[in-house]
């Protein structure tokens, strides 16, 4: 049975023909996060538009064009989201076209990028947009052949009759259209009905990015505006002297100004900038705490220690079940600081001009870029713009409006147009960091090798609430603690991709290992078995679905042919985040002694599945990501400084350590739910995992590669 959905008409605004004699629909973003489309170029059928919140248009060409309110940084809703509106008004999807909008609070809410939320919020209303398109397209036809609109057929950008065969394009259709009420109510398409959603679709925006088109920040210029970049303070120092003399010396060099603990050079290009950069002679002092690497080991341990951690939740009586335990399981993990590492470096334009200021850049924020520039000018928000370019990469970083206010800044010091630009050692030292955590787990056990009892504490550096108290096993343990505790430091962190996620899931996954081993059991069953049990008599608040969780286990079990392989020893993981269910199972074969991780499978429920293209690169990239990380990635700090200043002392994963990656997806029918950050999270306890059953060593700390080195054998990563 069909979707009746009542649309309010505050959500769509029809306005009457223009001079195109267009038809255009509005439709409110709010709780949207993103669309997006391939770029228009055809000025004609754009000045045919009219800009008024956030809409879907139809010209008399044909065109549909798609105004995008949020930013784009690869997780593909730039396409995903106009096969959605495309597929509810049955549209020919080659004449689907996008603009991104600008910053506009009046007509946009909710211009955001993160937490994986584009899909789950805007899939009811861009399916209402197209639909309630397609109603008035339909009733046009209807009357210009007085017609039945039930006798009506529509496909490909067309409308039939279904008696006659008469057809006529909704081009030329929307002047009539456009004159015609819009409805309260709209019916959705069933599932099994469509079209497009489900089917492949490549990046609307490959054309630009393979011809090299301008779309980044990076790409951004103006002319006569000045470059600039910057020298950051160490976390926890000051500028003391400043010695420019040699910096002001290189040709190409404007000027060099000092500002909030920092020291800008300036000019009209960044390649006498970065040599300039490194003549600077500057001196600092201590300003508060200084910390490096082992302030942080003696920190964590004093934490998890500490009788001042803030409980998160606690279920019975978790004293008495460790004081009646058969067996106790405990364990620590720890993970370290990450750069976030975009392949786009940050970036922005601004020109601050009397009582207004103009931003042009990559933002996962717009609207915090403008709050935060009209603070720092004293202005109203009303009079800063913001026009967002298409990001390199983000995965949180770009939360952040840092960058941003550095350029206002400097424009506003300057009196001129500035763009500035950090380099990758800018990112590496002077950035918002992954927070450093270490947790202690501790289970309990009976005779019969259940699980009774359960305990986390998280120990976290900036990190907030280190823990997510409500994931699973909670609500599937009788007895059950979990608290968190923070270090307050000067090094900067910002959420990293699938924020404490990326690394509790690890540590989880693999401590649940730790316990099934200890319990002698499979580990996959024993999962099962504490799900089943929080089924059918659940503990406080369950806030995932256990059904879900229980599904992708099982798919994942049977897709990977778990413990029926020969000569392969398995690990498993599974995980939930961002409304998404993620398992996967990673397959290593030992080689002349050495462990190969050769295979990684993934089964995915985010419910429908959008574009499959798009999905899969989330679901892979979010498993070489999680993979990468865990086995190379780590900063670590000397007197406020990151060690590690570019990717020759940064590890990465490379293309050639990236083993078989095996996709599938839960058919569950169901709305979408999160996919950019979901699939990380399991990857690393699914590697440690199998590492243990085929070396039996533990991994419990990150990076991975630190700990590698076994009684007679070295890991290898990749195919070969």
């Amino acid at each position: 049975m069909a979707n009746l959905n009542k649309t309010s008409r505050r959500d769509f605004l029809k306005i009457a023909a223009t001079a195109g004699g267009g038809l255009f629909i509005g439709f409110s973003w709010s709780s949207c996060d993103s669309p997006k489309m391939k770029v228009l170029t055809n000025e004609e059928v754009l000045a045919q538009s009219k800009h008024f919140n956030g809409y879907l248009s139809i010209s008399p060409s044909g065109d549909i064009i798609i105004y995008s309110p949020n930013p784009e940084l690869g997780q593909n809703i730039k396409t995903s989201f106009p096969m959605v509106v495309a597929e509810e008004l049955d549209a020919d999807w080659s004449r689907v076209r996008v603009v991104q909008a600008n910053l506009d609070t009046e007509h946009f809410e909710r211009q955001v990028t993160g937490g994986s939320g584009a899909m789950p919020h805007s899939w009811e209303r861009l399916r209402k947009a197209g639909a309630t398109a397609k109603y008035l397209l339909v009733a046009a036809a209807a009357q210009k052949w007085d017609v039945e609109a039930s006798t009506l057929l529509t496909s490909n950008g067309m409308v039939t009759h279904r008696e006659s065969g008469k057809t006529i394009s909704y081009g030329d259709l929307v002047e009539d259209a456009s004159q015609i009420d819009a409805p309260e109510e709209v019916i959705l398409k069933e599932s099994k009905d469509f079209k497009l959603i489900g089917t492949p679709v490549k990046n609307v925006d490959n054309p630009s990015m393979f011809t090299g088109k301008p779309l980044y920040g990076l790409d951004f210029y103006r002319q006569g505006m000045l470059n600039a970049m910057i020298q950051r303070a160490p976390f926890g120092m000051k500028i003391k002297s400043v010695d420019d003399s040699e910096a002001k010396a290189v040709k190409g060099v404007d000027d060099v100004v000092v500002f909030n603990n920092n020291v800008a050079v300036v000019g009209k290009t960044t390649w006498p900038l970065m040599k300039a950069k490194r003549l600077l002679k500057i001196s600092y002092e201590p300003d508060g705490l200084v910390e490096s690497t082992e302030d942080h080991d003696r920190l964590f341990k004093e934490m998890l220690d500490s009788k001042e951690a803030t409980s998160m939740r606690k279920d019975g009586d978790v004293d008495k079940a460790f004081r009646n335990a058969a067996q106790i399981v405990t364990s620590e993990y720890q993970c370290p600081f990450l750069s976030h590492s975009p392949m786009e470096p940050m970036n922005f334009f601004a020109h601050v001009k009397n009582g207004s200021a103009e931003l042009v850049g990559p933002t996962q924020t717009p609207e915090r870029a403008r709050m935060e520039t009209a603070k720092l000018l004293g202005i109203e928000p009303e009079n800063v713009t913001v026009q967002i370019t298409r990001l390199g990469g983000g995965f949180g970083r770009r939360l952040a409006a840092d960058f941003v206010i550095e350029a206002v800044e400097l424009s506003r010091l300057l009196n001129a147009p500035v763009k500035l630009t950090w380099s990758r050692e800018d990112d590496m030292t002077g950035g918002a960091y992954r927070p450093a955590v270490r947790y202690r787990f501790q289970a309990s056990l009976d005779a019969g090798g259940n699980m009774t009892g359960y305990k986390l504490r998280g120990a976290g550096i900036n990190a907030g609430n280190s823990t997510r108290q409500d994931n699973f096993p909670s609500g599937c343990v009788d007895n059950l603690l979990i608290d968190t505790i923070e270090h307050k430091s000067p090094i900067t962190t910002n959420p990293w991709r699938a924020p404490i996620t990326n690394f509790l899931a690890y540590a989880e996954q693999a401590f649940l290992d730790e316990v099934a081993y200890t319990a002698g059991k499979d580990p996959v069953q024993f999962r099962l078995d504490l799900l089943n049990k929080g089924k059918r008599s659940p503990v406080g608040d369950v806030n995932y679905d256990i059904d879900r969780m229980i599904g992708v286990i099982e798919m994942a079990a049977d897709k990977s042919n778990w413990g029926q392989k020969s000569n392969v020893k398995q690990g498993f993981s599974v995980y939930f985040s961002h409304r998404s269910y993620v398992a996967q199972v990673a397959d290593i074969e030992m080689d002349n002694n050495e462990p190969v991780l050769k295979k990684i499978t993934a089964v995915t429920d985010c419910g429908i599945v959008v574009n499959p293209t798009g999905a899969n690169h989330q679901v892979r990239g979010g498993i070489v990501d999680g993979m990468g990380h865990a086995m190379f990635g780590n900063l670590t700090f000397e007197n406020g400084v990151s060690k590690q200043k570019n990717f020759d002392t940064y590890r990465l994963i490379r293309m050639k350590e990236v083993p078989e990656i095996d996709v599938h997806y839960v058919n569950n029918g169901i709305d979408p739910t999160g996919l950019g950050e979901p699939a990380l999270p399991p990857t690393g306890g699914a590697i440690a995992n199998a590492i243990f059953q085929a070396t039996g060593k533990r991994l419990r700390s990150q990076p991975f590669i630190e700990q590698m080195e076994f009684p007679d054998t070295k890991m290898r990563i990749g195919r070969s």
